[in-house]
Parts: C-alpha cells; structure tokens; sequence
C-alpha cells in the first residue's frame, strides 16, 4: 500500500511538473501578471481546498461508496460488473457538470465560485484557485452525486484521479500541436475549450463547463469552440475582480457586496 501511494504520487508530480514546463514552452494565450506571486496566491488557496477536502469531503464520500458497494445501490451497481467502473466514472463527471452550472447560475454560489474565476490569468495554477468554504458548500451535492451514481470506494477514487488530472490539463496555459485540441474537444476537455469558459464575457463563460468529458456540453447545447484564444480576456468583467484577484482580498470577497455579473 505504501509502494503503491508513494509511486502514485512521483507519477502526480511527473504529470504536475511535465505541465509546467509545457506550458512556459508552447504557451496557449499571452500573461499580465508576474507568474511566482499569483502562482503563490493560487497555490495558498488550493492549500486550503486540498486539507478540507482531506479532512472532511473524502472521509464522508468514501463512507458512502463502501455503502454503495455492500449494498449494491446506486446507478453503478445496478449495471452488469465490466461496466460499473465507466458508469460511476461518467455518472460523477455528469453529476459535476450540473454543479458547475449551479456554480454560475445561482447567486449564492457565483459568491464562491467567483474567487476562481477572478484568476486574470489563466494556467495550471487556476485549476486549483478556489475559496476553501466552497469545498464545504459543495460537500452536500457531493455526497448526493456518490450516492446516486453508485460508485465503489475503487471507483471514486479512479474518478478522483480522473477529475485532478483533468482539470490540471484543461485549465493549463497549453498549445497543443496541430489540431491535437480540437481532436481531443469531441471527447475531453481541452485548454482552447476550457479558455473560452474563463472569458469576461458572460456569454462565453456560460459554455463549456464540463470538468471531464465534452459530451455534457454537446449533450445540453453549451459547447462553444470560438472566440479565438487571442480574442478572449480572461478574468471577470467588473470594478472589483482586480483587487479580488490577490489573496487577502479572495478569501473575504464572497462575504462582501457582489458586483452584477456581465
């Protein structure tokens, strides 16, 4: 068990590190900001994510995949064995897309959410810049999603896997060979799709919110392949998102008065 966590996680660091280098090498859009503080900012924020997820939101969600195994409820476990494991994967990555619309569709939740899109750049780092009390505002769904998709411990895990690695690599700052993006669009999420999610403009930041597999948004109609990356500016179009970028000012934004989206 030892063996098998510690090469999981040289491999997480191979994968983290390999995107890094990457993306200063075949950057996808142009930066502002200087890279080590707001990598610093991001990185403090996702700190606090990372230990409530640990604490609390893996403790609870794990309790409930082994009730789902020994029970045999849930979607997953109604389903014939060979397909468990894709059927809970793709039923937590659907169960996301719909918390990531509730994300930007309901006010109380755009407060959190917020803080991860006030980010003026975007790269790897972003992938990780979100207010810790979200982890706790989106626990409840959470544990809704496990329990309806019916995954196994195994599954949830794999999913977890799955999650992390692909949000790292759609958020990255990453140009892609050829049309390697676009080819990769029709099944995951890729940096160009995932770059028009995090414009100012509203109405290209409500498309592709999948955080894994591109068919939700085909699926519900919020796919959207253009502007050009060139074309997008990232960040949140209001008086405040300058200031709300810098760490002392995120972890307080949600409670304050919240400028209207546009």
């Amino acid at each position: 068990m030892k063996r098998s966590k510690l090469a999981l996680a040289i491999g997480a660091a191979a994968v983290v590190g390999g995107i890094m280098l990457a993306e200063r090498k075949r950057p996808l859009r142009s930066q502002e900001r200087r890279i080590v503080p707001r990598t610093a900012c991001n990185a403090a924020l996702g700190a606090g994510c990372a230990v409530i997820v640990a604490a609390v939101e893996e403790p609870l969600t794990q309790k409930i995949a082994a009730a789902n195994l020994s029970r045999r409820r849930g979607l997953a476990q109604k389903l014939p064995r060979p397909l468990r494991v894709a059927a809970g994967i793709a039923a937590m990555d659907y169960g996301f897309y719909w918390w990531h619309v509730a994300t930007h569709k309901v006010p109380f939740l755009w407060r959190f959410h917020r803080v991860h899109h006030v980010d003026p750049d975007m790269d790897m780092s972003t992938a990780v810049r979100f207010h810790p009390i979200d982890m706790l505002v989106s626990l409840p769904w959470r544990l809704v999603q496990v329990r309806l998709a019916g995954v196994s411990p195994k599954s949830l895990r794999l999913w977890r896997h799955f999650f992390n690695f692909s949000i790292l690599f759609h958020h990255a700052n990453l140009r892609l060979p050829g049309k390697l993006d676009e080819g990769l669009s029709m099944v995951l999420t890729t940096p160009k799709m995932h770059g028009i999610h995090h414009s100012s403009a509203q109405a290209e930041r409500d498309s592709n919110f999948t955080s894994g597999l591109s068919l939700w948004d085909r699926l519900h109609g919020t796919f959207r392949s253009k502007p050009a990356q060139r074309d997008i500016d990232i960040g949140v179009d209001d008086p405040q998102a300058g200031a709300d970028a810098e760490f002392d000012r995120a972890l307080t934004a949600p409670f304050r008065e919240q400028p209207k989206q546009s």
